[in-house]
């Protein structure tokens, strides 16, 4: 079972629209009175007739939900993770404040704490309330900059270990001056490396142009740097598997996002790559490629 929760506007329909598509039995705003009853134990006579029994379901629960009260939600989770019969995964979305007002005022959709205030007041409140229930999850996944194609593989990617897949690895190049992504888990500064923004020729080009990962990588320190990195995670990565962990998300910074950051973090998810693992590659801070998607804003990416 995966629960769906989190801020309203972050994502749960879309999230229960992938998880429909991966195989799930996608149940949203149920009442909580309902929810023990939809996770009943399997009865012995049902245990033998697969049809009878769902192997995969989503719950979407939030603010809206009838009977919401997160105590409550809190108790019978912890009430549902003791069952040795079940599965539980709680996947939390969160979104910056900024975007979330810009989706509910480009959909025009009221949010639920805030139809007689403005919209920040009812996100902060919102925050506060679903607080418990983000630090009793699995799975926290920020939206802000995500695609929908990224937020895909980000979010099968966590549900790894019921799938019987392999830890899956994000490698992110950003740019220091946009802010830390919330998502990473490993933060890698490369702003000591040369920067080809002070050459003419390389400024206009970004880390994926040969010329300028030649200048980057003639840098005499990139290959130390890049060689130790390669030996920090060698041993980390099994561990973090063996673990149970679903994914990982390592970032590599500099100043603007588009050199060396992108550099590294190319290279980098090229030697994860070459020894098996499960990798996807994003560059958040360069401009949207056939390749990357469109950056998440309104109807057709995340509606929560």
């Amino acid at each position: 079972m995966v629960l769906v929760t989190g801020l309203s506007g972050a994502g749960r329909t879309s999230t229960l629209k992938v998880l429909e598509d991966e195989g799930f039995e996608a149940v949203d705003n149920l009442p909580l009175s309902l929810l023990p009853m939809l996770l009943a134990p399997v009865r012995p006579e049902d245990a033998a007739d697969p049809d009878r029994m769902a192997a995969r379901v989503a719950v979407g629960v939030d603010l809206r939900t009838r009977g919401f009260d997160q105590r409550l939600l809190l108790e019978q989770l912890a009430a549902l993770r003791a069952r040795a019969d079940l599965d539980l995964r709680v996947v939390y979305l969160d979104c910056d404040d900024s975007v979330l007002i810009r989706r509910f005022t480009e959909t025009r959709r009221r949010h639920p704490l805030a139809t007689d205030r403005p919209i920040a007041d009812g996100i902060r409140i919102e925050r506060e309330i679903m607080m418990p229930l983000r630090e009793a999850a699995d799975v926290v996944l920020d939206t802000t900059t995500l695609t929908l194609a990224s937020f895909r593989q980000a979010l099968v990617g966590a549900l790894a270990i019921a799938s019987g897949r392999r830890m899956t690895v994000t490698v992110l190049s950003f740019a220091f001056r946009g802010g830390l992504p919330r998502e990473a888990d490993l933060v890698f500064d490369v702003r000591f490396l040369d920067n080809p923004h002070y050459r003419q020729d390389l400024r206009p080009r970004d880390g994926r142009d040969p010329e300028v990962a030649a200048y980057v990588e003639a840098d005499p320190d990139f290959a130390p740097f890049l060689a130790g990195l390669k030996g920090l995670l060698a041993p980390l990565l099994p561990r973090y598997e063996r673990e149970g962990k679903s994914y990982l998300t390592i970032a590599v910074g500099c100043t603007g996002g588009k050199h060396r950051s992108v550099v590294t973090a190319e290279r980098l998810a090229g030697w994860l790559k070459s020894l098996g693992t499960p990798v996807t590659l994003r560059h958040r801070d360069l401009p949207a490629t056939a390749g990357q998607g469109e950056r998440v804003t309104t109807e057709g990416t995340f509606n929560g």
